[in-house]
């Protein structure tokens, strides 16, 4: 079988046996970059022989270069041969054997016994010649003994009739002591060069298609064709392999095998290359790998200990290869894979002399300290510098990683203890954005560096933050006293500290006594070291407290706004949760949802775990607001992988409220209790994000039958909320809870009253807590007030998105309207009322409608067949999907943002193309237009 864009080669060396046959020896040398596949085209030459040629093969190997005649022994002992020409040989290649060791090619002097021995070999192997053509084929033989490569010189003399001919294969260039060998058979009249270079891009598409010229039987690619390569693919193996055979063979197969290029595969390959060349490639290679791009050929030089010239050949030889392409790998796995090859010892070695060497020619400070980093060594102070300022640049760069590693290096080297407080309030910042829970473990010397006046005032409010997050009350309350006390007279940063705790943590807060204006106090001067995300925070927090608005909600983006310009702060993310509750909460939560997805772009590198934990977490919350159940779950089950629970601290409360919350109101009582085994500490309890966990876990209880825990639950959470003063149904909707609960119990009176506060409290910018304190109060009144109050129920919670309300509403109004006797409406409103719960995954809500909708009448219609559905337009079939539904004219028009008159008409070409005279007939089969239109409608809010 045929190799790829080898057929030239492959035609000549067909040729030149012919003409051996002939009586016209030759010696033909196939030279070229390593792994450019010289030895399979040696193998398939031999394979090619005709019958009356006999092929005698050698391979040299540098571990056998010192073994005197190990070259043409392999050649001449051979069962094959006849027996006299064995005995003659064996004589021969024991005496040289016993020999003194030639000179070099390049000497003149050979002693008198090694010529003879030379001499036997050479005649042995021209008596064998005139019987038979011989095909000679040594693969590497730069690599050849030398007493060797003297009987190949023999040869090539006398090969003017002789029927030999002799194939060899080395490297691009010989070693130095090879090059007289090399000189020497250029000087004989019938030799021949063949030079051979990586595979083209077109060779390589060859190979990817699996078509004329493949590789050979036994090669890598055999029995895995890529024949549906596109041209991209080509191009990206060829970027890749840098059209050398054997890295090409191995990334296809790590193709098949994984889909990307693999260190176990393409990586060895690439290593295999190196090992196979001068010993001088492999060392410049390690010291590319180690060095990177930024290094050139003088410090690639001085971190190899070699010459620039060695260095600049070994690079030539690398690149024709296709190894690198201008002094850079071709793909992470090849310059990890020549890391890996390193030995731990030499490898940290190599990263000091770097970080040296880079520092001295004034490197860029990330590259010196990433040298730095992997030595696991410091040299003085300027290396003590540069990892501090490196970690300050890796923190704004989003690496909290690299900024870690920096500063345990730094907190390891540094000397002084000022220092070193210092460097670990800011090692432990770093830590945090990684792992909270790991960050603990510096807790407690932060905290006893503040006892002693040691930590300044901007790490102590870090400190505090995190202590309170692990609910380490008492700690945080000696940091606190610290804060006030070094506070003074400086009154805004004061009440900043207040303004704060009141939001998050409110039992600790003192209630500030001077006046704040309503958008939080916006105007003030920030001192030179104030930090602009905890003032921001404290706004926030603020804002919060004071029942968010819509004026409240635009300072809310425009701090979100500013989370991509400028630097980033330990309070940055604090900020951003604060930001996204105000958004939540003051009723606008699908601008909150957009902030969320933008914020977590995937495509943004380097997503710290409590960056993306966090937002998840807020994206539930929306989600679950939204009504939009099984995407809440799922962003909380993610919030809660991308931190465990034990990491999340305190504010566990959050995403695990969420998470039972959603998956309660889908039916997964299982999960909800499961989840709810969690252990809740009290000083969660002490945090606002223990009211999330209250208010779940009181809807768990009523939706398992439970009322008198859901009652405890929701009483405890108002109970809280009214004493920390954030008693706002935007935050959690309590009343409406605990009057459900008082309802099951069978005291409508306690129910009312919880309701009609409700109503008081909750404005016209609330319009989610109104709706469901209306649903609950038509069912505490007559049947026959119960449409009117669930219809403007209804309204208010189609204006805030709220789709799990709505389909409670629109059930309690099938049933308002099955009572009384309106059933023609009643099954209209239980179409739509069906298709809500489906949309939200409300499987109770579902189940509940199934079991009545033989009462309402469900989806009898009559049969129309599938012709008259497909000669409906577009927007007829929008328009009648929603009638399905049960939505009025005035609604679809609202949906549809069309005019009701638009509507009729639509409905009346619908009726007469579907033969029918009601909306009651309309076909079952259109709702899923419907169900498309609705959630589209849903999501928009």
């Amino acid at each position: 079988m045929r190799l790829v864009e080898r057929d030239e080669q492959v035609r000549y060396l067909d040729r030149l046996v012919d003409e051996c046959r002939g009586g016209r020896g030759q010696i033909v040398l196939l030279n070229g970059p390593a792994t450019t596949g010289k030895t399979e085209l040696l193998r398939v030459c031999a394979d090619r022989a005709p019958e009356d040629v006999r092929v005698l093969r050698a391979t040299c190997s540098r571990a056998e270069q010192s073994l005197p005649f190990g070259v043409l022994s392999q050649l001449l002992r051979s069962d094959t041969l006849p027996g006299e020409l064995i005995a003659r040989v064996d004589r021969l290649l024991r005496d040289g054997a016993s020999a003194d060791a030639p000179p070099r090619p390049d000497h003149d002097a050979v002693e008198a016994a090694v010529v003879r021995i030379v001499h036997g070999l050479g005649v042995a192997v021209l008596d064998l010649a005139a019987k038979t053509p011989l095909l000679i084929a040594v693969d590497d033989v730069q690599h050849a003994d030398v007493p060797s490569l003297h009987c190949l010189l023999y040869i090539a003399r006398r090969l003017d009739s002789a029927r030999v001919l002799v194939v060899l294969t080395d490297e691009a260039e010989f070693e130095k002591q090879h090059s007289p060998f090399r000189a020497e058979l250029r000087r004989q009249l019938h030799f021949h060069q063949l030079r051979l270079a990586p595979l083209t891009r077109e060779g390589v598409a060859a190979v990817l298609q699996g078509g004329a010229g493949t590789p050979a039987a036994d090669a890598p690619l055999a029995g895995n064709r890529t024949g549906d390569a596109t041209p991209r693919d080509t191009d990206a193996f060829f970027r890749a392999s840098g059209g050398n055979p054997l890295l090409l063979h191995a990334l296809i197969e790590d193709r098949h095998i994984a889909g990307e290029p693999r260190a176990q595969g393409y990586g060895l390959a690439l290593l295999s290359c190196l090992h196979r060349d001068r010993l001088a490639v492999l060392q410049v290679a390690r010291s590319l790998a180690v060095l990177g791009e930024e290094g050139g050929v003088d410090e690639l030089s001085q971190l190899a200990g070699l010459d620039t010239e060695t260095v600049s050949r070994a690079l030539h030889d690398m690149d024709a290869a296709g190894l690198i392409d201008k002094r850079a790998f071709r793909h992470p796995v090849a310059r990890a894979a020549v890391v890996d090859d390193i030995s731990p010892q030499d490898r940290l070695a190599l990263h000091r002399r770097a970080a040296q060497l880079m520092h001295d020619r004034g490197a860029p400070t990330m590259s010196v300290a990433r040298h730095l980093v992997e030595a696991r060594h410091t040299h003085g102070p300027w290396a003590v510098r540069v990892l501090l300022e490196a970690a300050e640049q890796a923190m704004l760069g989003e690496d909290p990683w690299l900024a870690t590693e920096c500063l345990k290096l730094a907190h390891r080297s540094s000397s002084d203890e000022q220092d070193r407080l210092a460097i670990r309030a800011r090692l432990a910042q770093a830590e945090w954005e990684l792992s909270p829970s790991a960050a603990a473990r510096h807790l407690t010397p932060l905290v006893a560096a503040v006892r002693s006046g040691r930590l300044g005032h901007g790490d102590s409010l870090v400190l505090l933050r995190h202590l309170l997050w692990h609910g380490r009350t008492e700690e945080a309350e000696t940091v606190l006293r610290h804060l006030r006390g070094t506070a003074g007279d400086q009154r805004t940063e004061s009440r900043d500290i207040e303004r704060w705790l009141a939001a998050t943590h409110p039992p600790l807060a003192r209630r500030s006594r001077h006046p704040i204006t309503r958008g939080g106090d916006i105007g003030h001067l920030l001192t030179p070291l104030s930090d602009p995300w905890w003032r921001s925070a404290a706004d926030l927090g603020d804002l919060i407290t004071r029942g968010p608005d819509q004026q409240a909600a635009d300072r809310a983006e425009q701090i979100l706004a500013e989370t991509g310009v400028g630097r980033r702060s330990p309070w940055t993310e604090e900020a951003v949760q604060l930001a996204l509750s105000v958004l939540i909460c003051a009723g606008r939560p699908g601008s909150a949802a957009n902030w969320c997805d933008r914020l977590n772009d995937p495509a943004t590198p380097r997503r710290s775990p409590v960056h993306t934990a966090t937002l998840a977490a807020m994206r539930a919350e929306v989600a679950i607001r939204q009504g939009d159940l099984k995407a809440g779950a799922d962003h909380a089950r993610q919030a809660l992988t991308h931190l465990p629970p034990k990491a999340w601290g305190v504010a566990i409360g959050l995403p695990l409220g969420s998470l039972v919350l959603a998956v309660t109101r889908t039916g997964d009582y299982d999960e909800a209790a499961k989840r709810l085994t969690h252990s809740a500490t009290d000083a969660m309890f002490r945090s606002r994000y223990g009211l999330h966990y209250l208010d779940a876990r009181g809807h768990f209880h009523l939706a398992t039958n439970h009322p008198h825990a859901a009652l405890a639950d929701f009483l405890s959470c108002g109970e809280l909320m009214r004493a920390w003063g954030l008693d706002a149904s935007a935050l959690i909707p309590w009343r409406t809870g605990a009057a459900e609960a008082w309802l099951r119990l069978g005291n409508p009176d306690q129910a009312k009253r919880l309701v009609y506060d409700e109503l008081t409290r909750a404005g016209a910018d609330d319009p989610r807590a109104r709706g469901s304190a209306l649903r609950l109060l038509a069912a505490l009144g007559p049947v026959s007030r119960q449409p009117e109050l669930l219809t403007e129920a209804l309204d208010l919670l189609e204006d805030c998105g709220d789709g799990y309300e709505q389909a409670r509403v629109l059930v309690d109004l099938c049933r308002s309207y099955h009572a009384l006797d309106e059933h023609r409406r009643a099954r209209m409103v239980f179409r739509r009322a069906w298709h809500v719960t489906k949309l939200c995954n409300a499987a109770p809500l579902s189940k509940e409608l199934m079991a009545a909708s033989s009462d309402f009448g469900g989806f009898e219609t009559a049969p129309v067949g599938a012709d008259g559905i497909t000669s409906l337009t577009g927007s007829e079939r929008r328009v009648a999907a929603l009638a399905v539904m049960g939505c009025t004219n005035r609604e679809i028009a609202g949906k549809l943002h069309i005019t009701a008159s638009t509507v009729e008409q639509h409905l009346t070409r619908v009726y007469r193309k579907l033969n029918v005279k009601r909306r009651k007939d309309l076909p079952v089969d259109l709702r899923n237009d419907g169900a498309t239109t609705e959630h589209t409608s849903l999501g928009r809010r």
